[in-house]
C-alpha cells in the first residue's frame, strides 16, 4: 500500500545553509531512485497552531512502506544525511494511504471527467 512520508523542517539559527541547499539537491535522485515521488515541499507555510512552526513542509508519496526504509538506509542516503542533520531540525511520519475522499475517490470510481 503506497505511503506518504512527510516531514516538517526548521532551519537552525546560525547554521550554514549551503549545507542544506547541498543535501536537497543531492537527496532528490535518491528519493526517485526508490520510487519516491515529491509531492509537496514549500516555504509557504500559514502556521494554525501556536507550538509548530516549521520553516519547509515536505510531502513525499512511495509506493510502500518497504521503498521508504530501502531508500533512507541505503548506502548513497547516508553518505549525505549529515548535511540535513548539521543543519536542520527535522521531524518525520509516515502515513500509509486510506481511503480517498471527494474529488479523489470520485475521479476514481469514474464520477468525474
Amino acid at each position: 500500500m503506497s505511503c506518504y512520508f512527510i516531514i516538517s523542517v526548521s532551519l537552525e539559527p546560525g547554521k550554514d545553509r549551503a549545507d542544506y541547499d547541498d543535501y536537497i539537491k543531492l537527496v532528490r535522485p535518491i528519493v526517485e531512485k526508490h520510487g519516491g515521488r515529491y509531492v509537496v515541499r514549500s516555504e509557504g507555510i500559514e502556521y494554525m497552531g501556536k507550538d509548530w512552526r516549521p520553516d519547509r513542509f515536505i510531502m513525499i508519496w512511495f509506493p510502500d512502506r518497504e521503498s521508504i526504509d530501502r531508500c533512507f538506509s541505503s548506502e548513497e542516503y547516508r553518505r549525505i544525511m549529515s548535511k540535513r542533520e548539521n543543519t536542520v531540525d527535522s521531524q518525520a511520519v509516515i502515513i500509509t494511504a486510506g481511503e480517498m475522499y471527494g474529488d479523489d475517490r470520485d475521479k476514481r470510481e469514474g464520477k468525474m471527467g
